[in-house]
């Protein structure tokens, strides 16, 4: 096997289709929980609500409060023609940076319900658009689009799932303690968690938010052979005080998923930015300066999160503890099961 930590080949593997789940388990914590520990070499193959037996008593937990937005609509041209929008991300109070399944160009108005429409106004050569949104003839600022699309739009559920977003979906894809509406997809790591865990995580450990709204970007493969040649997307962040006194002290950090990973990784090479647009890739060659431990779902081959991943334990470790989840029937992607590297 190639295993050039800078090749994207070297971050290849084959998943059994029956392993991609396209519903959680219930209750959310009953998922399984694969523990690595570094310094002994050692896997346990355990259950999420066993998660604080794991960790080390003086750690402290990074969270993100990212809320998930109903960011697909389904709309038609002037022609008729049916088109379907995935919002990204806002690019500033008007101007939204889309991705539109369907033909359009610029000046393309795309009609919704109830009056309410977007139109075109730039086209990017990686495939996404720039929009802006009206209600009638009114133009509108992004926080004027949410209530609508609470209404109209569905759960951006990843294309892998193939499936329909259902009702239940609502629930399923937001994690307990989303707070900050702004993300088209979950911190997956954050949904094994039920109330009454993170509140008993909470009481045992010193802990903290941060905000990244998490963009369509975050599905996108590496297509570069080599991996640094990937043009990283970047998604908006706020670093809470609470989490930038935990980043100030010393105490070792656990951050629950990719996004407050990048965050925090993000800061630590920006120290004097505590908001803005975060686009770090993290990898073997770009390592982790001050998270210590990481709690994260099983990721696509060949993405940037696989990458991050071995940015903690290296391209060959990975692969083992990858092919140790498939082999024991680990559930994968937005809906499975989760890892702690510790």
């Amino acid at each position: 096997m190639q295993t050039d930590p800078l090749k994207t080949s070297s971050y290849d593997f084959t998943l059994p289709q029956e392993l991609i789940a396209t519903h959680p388990v219930e209750p959310r914590d009953h998922a399984r929980l694969l523990v690595y520990e570094r310094a002994t070499d050692t896997i346990t193959h355990a259950r999420f609500d066993a998660l604080e037996s794991f960790l080390p008593q003086e750690c402290a937990i990074i969270f993100n409060d990212t809320k998930v937005i109903k960011a697909r609509l389904y709309g038609h041209k002037p022609s008729g023609g049916k088109l379907e929008l995935l919002i990204n991300r806002p690019l500033d109070a008007h101007n939204v940076n889309v991705y539109i399944r369907g033909k359009v160009k610029v000046d393309t108005t795309i009609s919704f319900e109830d009056g309410f429409s977007a139109k075109v106004i730039k086209l990017h050569e990686d495939g996404s658009r720039d929009v802006n949104f009206f209600q009638d003839t009114s133009l509108l600022r992004f926080e004027e689009i949410l209530p609508i699309i609470d209404k109209q739009g569905h759960i951006p559920l990843p294309p892998y799932m193939n499936r329909e977003d259902e009702q239940i979906d609502e629930d399923d894809y937001q994690s307990v303690f989303a707070k900050y509406e702004g993300a088209v997809a979950a911190p997956t790591a954050s949904l094994h968690f039920t109330t009454e865990q993170f509140d008993r995580l909470c009481e045992k450990h010193d802990n903290a938010s941060v905000t990244l709204h998490v963009g369509a970007g975050t599905f996108k493969p590496v297509d570069s052979e080599i991996i640094t040649d990937h043009p990283m997307h970047s998604e908006y962040y706020k670093i809470s005080d609470e989490a930038k006194a935990l980043f100030d002290s010393d105490k070792p950090l656990l951050c629950v998923g990719t996004t407050s990973t990048r965050t925090i990784e993000f800061h630590a090479r920006h120290l004097e930015q505590l908001s803005g647009e975060a686009n770090l890739f993290l990898h073997p060659g770009n390592k982790p300066l001050r998270v210590n431990h990481l709690l994260t779902n099983f990721h696509l081959p060949q993405s940037t999160l696989l990458m991050l991943v071995a940015s903690f334990v290296g391209v060959e470790k990975t692969h083992e503890l990858y092919e140790e989840a498939i082999k024991e029937k680990y559930r994968f992607y937005s809906y499975g099961d989760a890892m702690l590297i510790l």
